[in-house]
Parts: structure tokens; sequence; C-alpha cells
């Protein structure tokens, strides 16, 4: 076990797969009891018998965060069973397709549900309790390097993505003097079981997708979960400061540089 997280409590929301996933193994690897919340039974079950099985404390809670009472019962089971939420972790995404010519309100509606309003709630849970105690905390949300602007057929998901960019700072302003950070990272392309699944359902992607997309970009590969998942538990841990309110670009791309 490392030393970042040592005996901290971290919150993963969405964190059955993925990103989420690879936070979470992080996170334990580097001495954190980790609670993780998601719709995935089978796949959270799985991830927290790894981790015991590697001597970590790890508990999955069932929640869909899409309905904000389930995104806050999973800081209300956490704080049940270890007494505190030292570290949260917004990991949660929805990625469907949609124009701004051919999204549906319910749509829409799915995506604010999942990428804006179930962080909203989660934090909001969280924070109540690190003040409750009147102890500090560290916060990362996962938004997206399409907050920028992002594709054409990502018009919801933009939307609610620099929702929650907006609101990382937002929060991170209000929560400063409660010695609570709170940061978010711009992620890039990435190569995880979502993003295979999406590929193929919505662009037609067959075997080895992600090798042939990877040579055309700067670094000749996608990002891997697990990196990103050492960013964020550098960011959850004391090593990275008293930055907050930050909303770092985790990308191979330069937003506003052109050839």
């Amino acid at each position: 076990m490392g030393s970042l997280l040592p005996g901290k409590i971290v919150l993963v929301s969405g964190g059955t797969r993925g990103v989420g996933a690879g936070v979470a193994t992080a996170a334990a690897r580097e001495g954190a009891t980790v609670v993780v919340t998601g719709r995935r039974r089978a796949a959270g079950e799985r991830l927290v018998a790894e981790l015991t099985g590697a001597g970590a404390t790890a508990r999955f809670v069932p929640a869909d965060v899409a309905d904000p009472e389930q995104a806050k019962a999973g800081v209300a089971a956490t704080v049940a069973e270890f007494g505190r939420v030292d570290c949260l972790v917004n990991s949660a995404g929805l990625v469907t397709r949609g124009t701004l010519l051919d999204t549906t309100p319910e749509l829409f509606d799915a995506h604010v549900a999942v990428n804006l309003r179930a962080p909203f709630f989660t934090m909001q849970a969280a924070v109540a309790d690190m003040v409750r105690r009147g102890e500090p905390g560290a916060i990362v949300n996962i938004i997206s390097i399409s907050a920028h602007g992002g594709q054409p057929y990502l018009a919801p998901y933009v939307a609610a993505k620099a929702g929650l960019a907006g609101l990382t700072r937002n929060a991170a302003h209000a929560h400063r003097f409660d010695r609570i950070r709170i940061n978010g990272l711009d992620i890039g392309w990435t190569d995880t079981e979502g993003e295979d699944a999406v590929q193929r359902a919505a662009h037609g992607a067959g075997d080895g997708w992600a090798e042939r997309a990877g040579r055309a970009l700067p670094m000749g590969r996608l990002a891997r979960a697990e990196e990103i998942a050492d960013m964020v538990v550098f960011l959850l841990s004391e090593r990275s400061g008293v930055v907050t309110g930050a909303v770092l670009d985790w990308d191979q791309t330069v937003v506003g540089a052109y050839d």
C-alpha cells in the first residue's frame, strides 16, 4: 500500500467500471478505504472483491445517481459505516449521442441528471458532512475536454459537462475557507469498456478500433483509465497542496492552439 491517502475514506460515485474503477483501485492502493456506488451490481461487487482480496477495505453501494436521493444515499451509507467522507470523486457519466437538432427533451434531461445534477447533490451531501465535522476534504469531478465545445453529436453531453465545470469552480470558491478543495479534470479520449461499447453502438466501430484511432493521436494511443486515476489520487492527496477551483485539461490536444 502507498502513502498518498493513508486512512482516508474515499467515495467514488459511478465507480464500477472505467475511470471510476481505476480511481477506486488507485485510491485503495494508496491506503484509502473505498466506497464505490453505481448501477452495475455485479461489476461493483467484483471490483470490491478484488480490492478486499488485495488487502484494502472496500464496499459497494448500489445507486442510480440519476436519482438525487440515491446519489445522496451513497454519502449517507458511507458516513453510516465509516463515520465520514474525506474525499469524493464524481465519475459517473452518460455519453449517449445527440445533436442540437435531434436531441429530445428526454435525452437532454437524462444528460443533465447524470452529468450535472448527480454530482451537484452528491457534493452537497459530502460537503455537508465535511462542514458538520469542521474537517477539510477534497473532491474531484471528472468532466471532459469536450466541455470546451466538443463534437456536434455530443450537444447535451457538452451542455451538462460545461455546467459541471462551472459548478466545480463555484463550489470551490464557496467552500475554500472550509478547507474543502474542489477540482475537476477535463479528460480526453480514453480506452475503457464504456467507450468501446459506445464506439461499436454509435459509430459502427469494429475490433481494433482503439489501436487505429490511437495511431492518429499525438502520443500514438488513447489515454488509459489508470493514468487518469493517478492524477485524481494526486489531486485528492495533500501532495497537491492548496490547489482548488482548478479545471485541468487532461488530454493530448491543446485547447485554442492551431496548426
